[in-house]
């Protein structure tokens, strides 16, 4: 079974915003480098992925959250896991 059949990330996902919250896609894995490919949102090429490796834009999928708030839940789309911060980290 090839890994796009299977609904498993390639990647760890973070939490599903809340509807018209922002996506958090710093990971470098979102980015395809060598291949744009049609958005399964809107048919626009981008080199995004999800976390599942679908091609999508950030901005399509934030659309896509807010538009479908319960099936949001499942998963589909999500930000990436926020490193914990550390004490000594506060520059301020």
């Amino acid at each position: 079974m090839s890994r796009r059949n299977r609904k498993e990330p390639l990647f760890e996902p973070g939490l599903i915003p809340a509807p018209g919250g922002l996506l958090d896609w710093r990971d470098a894995q979102h980015f395809d480098r060598w291949q744009m490919r049609p958005c399964v949102l809107c048919d626009k090429p981008t080199p995004m992925r999800s976390h599942h490796g679908e091609p999508v834009h950030k901005a399509c999928a934030e659309d896509w959250i807010a538009a479908n708030p319960t099936e949001a839940r499942l998963g589909r789309f999500a930000s990436d896991i926020q490193p914990k911060r550390r004490r000594d980290d506060d520059h301020a």
